[in-house]
């Protein structure tokens, strides 16, 4: 791709990072403002200014989140100030993008208690010494009536209803309250008050980062670019990654468990995640896909792949301890390391002790486990869907990653 004219040299710093930030993008617009601030950047010694803003809707962030914060981090490395924003503000409007009904907004308290853990898991990814971090309740309070009418006068809402989710709402006849009309405004606005050079998102941000671009220029500041990246899909290679569907892996989560969670995804999905999570160079990946390809066990991809995941969250020594839990069960072994669980009514019947075990959500779904074999009893599968186990200790298994040690009394 050819490189726009910039009115600074374009070094080679600079073109590295273009190519940081083109890197897995959906979009990166207007790209040739983006080259001119970094050539701009390079020649003053400024740093630009980075934003990414995440709304504390729920208690942790999974590594579909990490996808922009991985390119803030790259973005942090080579020298730029990176800005995590924390929407304490914008959590109690409720974000509508991508929703064909209204958000719930969060209760204070609710919004205080997730924004707890936001930012010490994020700086499991930025580095915490080189970023700034903001609520955008620091502005946003400050509005008052007065200010949000004076706001709300920069957009048009036949600007507003051009977004696609209020679009399709819309013609559907759906409810759209006026509030979830503010929150591409207050998006937009954070970047006015940041002063921001570049904001990230999803995909499915497109239409409030640019919302943000026209704000900047209303207010007479120059106008933000934006990069959206693709977003992840989850373990079950279908749906965006979502705690809600249970289809995401928590960046809190214990190291055997997100390796083992990592190997678990398709081949296929695996090079999208490479893309997306890895640091490794994209040289690199290109070479590991064409060895696959060309005969290579895909395992070996995926392992590498989990481990440079868990090690990041955890560190080597637990990545390497991961595989080894997760061959040795693999080989049909116990891991080192299982819940031990007590319980109480022995005689107690399969399914209602692999519930209580917290094992399966319901015990009709352990009467289905059981008939496809997927239970074991100290080692041994379970066939009988009447069993009762009396009083003592059990290794209990259900699946391949599922045990736990039941002791059970009368």
């Amino acid at each position: 791709m050819s490189e726009p004219a910039a009115p600074h040299p374009i070094t080679d710093r600079v073109r590295e990072a273009m190519s940081v930030s083109r890197r897995g993008c959906e979009d990166l617009l207007p790209e040739d403002e983006w080259l001119k601030k970094l050539a701009r950047s390079e020649a003053t010694g400024q740093p630009l200014r980075v934003k990414l803003g995440l709304d504390p809707t729920a208690p942790d962030i999974h590594i579909g989140h990490t996808v922009v914060l991985n390119k803030m981090r790259q973005l942090q490395d080579l020298g730029h100030t990176v800005i995590f924003l924390i929407g304490d503000f914008t959590s109690m409007i409720g974000d509508p993008s991508g929703r064909n009904t209204t958000r719930p907004p969060l209760t204070r308290e609710q919004i205080e208690a997730n924004a707890q853990t936001y930012y010490r898991q994020a700086s499991l990814v930025l580095d915490p010494a080189k970023t700034e971090i903001r609520y955008n309740s620091e502005w946003s309070d400050a509005l008052g009536a007065r200010g949000m009418i004076h706001l709300a006068a920069k957009y048009t809402l036949a600007r507003m209803l051009e977004r696609d989710d209020f679009t399709k709402r819309f013609r559907a006849g759906s409810p759209i309250s006026i509030h979830e009309l503010l929150y591409p405004l207050m998006q937009g606005y954070d970047s006015v008050a940041l002063k921001s050079d570049l904001e990230l998102g999803g995909t499915d941000q497109k239409f409030n980062l640019l919302v943000g671009r026209a704000l900047q220029t209303e207010y007479g500041q120059e106008p933000q670019c934006i990069l959206t990246m693709p977003l992840l899909e989850g373990t079950d290679g279908i749906e965006k990654m979502s705690k809600s569907k249970g289809n995401y892996i928590g960046i809190a989560e214990p190291a055997n468990e997100m390796f083992a969670k990592v190997l678990s995804i398709s081949d296929t999905l695996m090079w999208k995640w490479f893309t997306l999570l890895s640091f490794r160079p994209e040289s690199e990946i290109e070479r590991l896909k064409y060895e696959v390809e060309t005969g290579r066990n895909p395992k070996d991809a995926k392992v590498m792949l989990a481990k440079e995941i868990t090690a990041r969250f955890h560190s080597a020594k637990a990545a390497d301890e991961a595989e080894a839990d997760f061959q040795r069960r693999a080989a049909g072994g116990v891991p080192d390391e299982i819940p031990d669980v007590a319980l109480a009514g022995a005689p107690l019947a399969i399914g209602a002790l692999l519930k209580q075990a917290g094992l399966v959500p319901s015990t009709s779904e352990a009467m289905r486990l059981v008939e496809q074999g997927g239970v074991r009893v100290d080692g041994s599968a379970v066939a009988d869907k009447g069993l009762k186990l009396g009083a003592g200790t059990y290794v209990v298994q259900v699946g391949k990653r599922k045990f736990a040690r039941v002791t059970l009394a009368a």
